[in-house]
């Protein structure tokens, strides 16, 4: 039979069928090599560690831009004159998120939306960029960065603020954007390290922001009237809860260092 071993003498030969068989075997077998590199690669590019590497240089790209372009000059220069009315404040909205997953300070993009736009237009942009750039910020940290820093929650605080916003995300947050205290952006990553969902932070975080941004939008939108009502009332605002957290927060320390 051809596709048995026949012996000629005393020689083995295999049959051409037996021969061909073992090279399609071994053709198949040569490419597993690099097969198995790129396997390997891809799982040290999309481990969670090198995501996070990918988080950072991203905002830090994104700050290293505001430093460059100073979107702060709006305060001075103005906004473009080709853009007016809703079209101006829309592209505004869009910038204004851009620019807090950059780190640039919410208080002057809201002074800003009032110079701009006035209050009721201004405020409407200024909440729009609001929840734009924490959903950006929320959604790149969730991506990128919670496998990798999840496991570093061992600290008494840490777990138990991880516990607070897993279990109770809307209130928690709410009560974050409402005190001033919590930086905007250290509260945009604790959320997506966390296990809160998306909508209820998006919720939480337009509610939350109506009364400080408000305050800062009447305040630059009524600045070249300093003496009016509106802009005394907006300037309160802004200093008494200042005050409020400020005087929570000491006696906070004071009686964790009584302790």
């Amino acid at each position: 039979m051809l596709d048995a071993t026949t012996r000629s003498g005393g020689t083995a030969t295999v049959s051409p069928r037996t021969a061909a068989t073992e090279l399609a075997v071994a053709t198949a077998a040569g490419p597993v090599a690099p097969a198995g590199f790129a396997a390997r690669a891809t799982r040290v590019l999309l481990s969670p560690w090198s995501r996070l590497s990918l988080l950072v240089a991203l905002l830090a790209a994104a700050a290293t831009t505001v430093v460059l372009f100073q979107p702060q000059q709006l305060l001075t220069d103005g906004w473009p004159p080709q853009l007016g009315g809703a079209a101006a404040a829309v592209a505004y909205a869009v910038a204004y998120g851009l620019c807090t997953v950059a780190f640039v300070p919410r208080p002057l993009l809201n002074l800003a939306a009032g110079a701009l736009f006035g209050s009721q237009l201004g405020l409407a942009s200024a909440l729009a960029g609001t929840v734009l750039g924490a959903g950006i910020a929320f959604c790149l940290g969730r991506a990128l960065g919670q496998e990798a820093l999840r496991p570093l929650l061992r600290g008494k605080w840490l777990k138990a603020a991880d516990g607070q916003l897993s279990r109770h995300g809307f209130r928690s947050m709410l009560a974050a954007r409402l005190f001033p205290g919590v930086p905007f952006a250290a509260a945009n990553y604790c959320a997506a390290v966390s296990r809160m969902g998306l909508l209820p932070f998006l919720l939480a975080t337009g509610l939350g922001s109506i009364p400080n941004t408000a305050a800062y939008v009447v305040a630059g939108a009524r600045a070249s009237t300093p003496t009016s009502p509106a802009f005394l009332i907006a300037m309160a605002c802004i200093a008494l809860p200042g005050l409020a957290g400020a005087v929570v927060a000491w006696r906070k320390r004071h009686r964790l260092s009584g302790r």
